[in-house]
């Protein structure tokens, strides 16, 4: 018996901290990565904070999540997007990133997001 494979999209639209949204989109890329489902991770608006490098979440006594993805690798989670207008609209370089990603232009974010059997926004 084989196992049917799903395409499911994470949308991460939220600030890294006033919301658990964040580490709760992480959460599910990995718990769908588990159960043999194709996740692809975008970050647009302000979402693409979560990735940065410099975070000190301590000062307003948060949890560090964001270090949590570099694990998505051995999720084998690959397809990681970022918005690059979303990244110069907050003046954000890719090289302060605390992973690699593929960066994309705000206008292919419909095409790809079509190729996905199931879209979730956090």
């Amino acid at each position: 018996m084989s196992q049917l494979t799903s395409s499911i999209a994470i949308i991460n639209k939220s600030a890294p901290y006033g919301s658990s949204n964040g580490q709760e989109s992480l959460d599910m890329a990995m718990a769908m990565s588990n159960f043999a489902q194709d996740v692809s991770v975008f970050f647009i608006e302000d979402g693409v904070l979560q990735l940065l490098l410099s975070q000190d979440p301590a000062a307003i006594d948060a949890k560090a999540y964001h270090k949590t993805f570099k694990a998505l690798e051995f999720y084998d989670i690959e397809n990681i997007y970022v918005c690059r207008q979303s990244l110069e609209q907050r003046g954000i370089k890719s090289t302060q990133l605390c992973i690699e990603v593929t960066l994309i232009e705000h206008d292919d974010l419909s095409s790809l997001l079509a190729s996905q059997q199931h879209v979730m926004s956090f």
